[in-house]
């Protein structure tokens, strides 16, 4: 590390359990995020601010002033801008020494695998289900691990996934017909709970990378911010999971 990096992750450096060492394999680490929203805005944020070498983040849409109330990446005059080019201005000014991937587009079965394969580690930052068993299906089949997160209205979802772990297919098992499960555009979302998942989410990465306490693996970490409980769902890996089913069609 330069003198100047010495200097930025000082707070890491000192913190036992992370050091030199552990702040090294940041700089060296890539991350994938996947969403520039609610749950993408803090990730992306923290992780620059970490250190973190390589961030690629992807999304399709532009800023609108819906979003504000909750993705704090993005400013008023960041409207009709893409989201991703938003993020990276931010994240930049935040950390100018790392690298960003700005990817505007889709995240579907025509580049999935592709681009997972580019990163260590991929964050669910995503608002459907499409995407998020997209993720899991990849992510299982090329071994790489990825952190959950999932809000709606005043609550939320947390779980880490490392090879050999339970994945969201274990726990949720096939993806729900579409219009069964509400979702934030009808139901809404506070504000600050994207901001709460997201750090939850961003701290997983940090602790993956530095081998610091344990992962939410095997675990559901389920947030309620009305009573402000947070409760720990243990589950295993389940016998009829299709991910096996998904590595072969992948991987073929």
């Amino acid at each position: 590390m330069t003198e100047e990096q010495k200097e930025r992750y000082k707070r890491h450096i000192v913190l036992d359990g992370v050091g030199a060492e552990g702040q090294e394999r940041l700089l060296s680490a890539s991350v994938l995020i996947v969403g520039a929203g609610g749950l993408g805005s803090p990730i992306a944020l923290y992780l620059a601010a970490a250190g973190i070498g390589r961030i690629g983040i992807i999304d399709a849409d532009n800023v609108d002033i819906s979003n504000l109330q909750r993705q704090v990446i993005h400013f008023s005059d960041d409207r009709g801008k893409s989201k991703v080019e938003s993020a990276k201005e931010k994240m930049t000014a935040i950390n100018p020494d790392i690298t960003i991937d700005a990817i505007n587009g889709l995240f579907n079965e025509a580049n999935a695998e592709e681009l997972i394969k580019q990163y260590d580690f991929i964050v669910d930052a995503t608002d459907n289900f499409a995407a998020k068993f997209l993720i899991n299906d990849v992510c299982v089949a090329l071994g790489k691990p990825f952190s959950h997160g999932s809000l709606l209205r005043f609550g939320g979802q947390v779980f880490t996934y490392v090879p050999g772990s339970a994945c969201y297919r274990c726990l949720f098992g096939n993806e729900p017909e579409a219009g069964s499960m509400p979702n934030s555009n009808d139901a809404g979302i506070l504000g600050a709970v994207a901001g709460m998942v997201g750090t939850i989410q961003a701290t997983e990465v940090l602790k993956y990378f530095t081998q610091c306490g344990s992962l939410l693996t095997n675990r559901l970490l389920c947030i309620d911010a009305i009573t402000m409980n947070f409760n720990s769902i243990a589950f295993c890996r389940s016998e009829d999971c299709r991910c096996s089913s998904s590595k072969d069609r992948l991987l073929k």
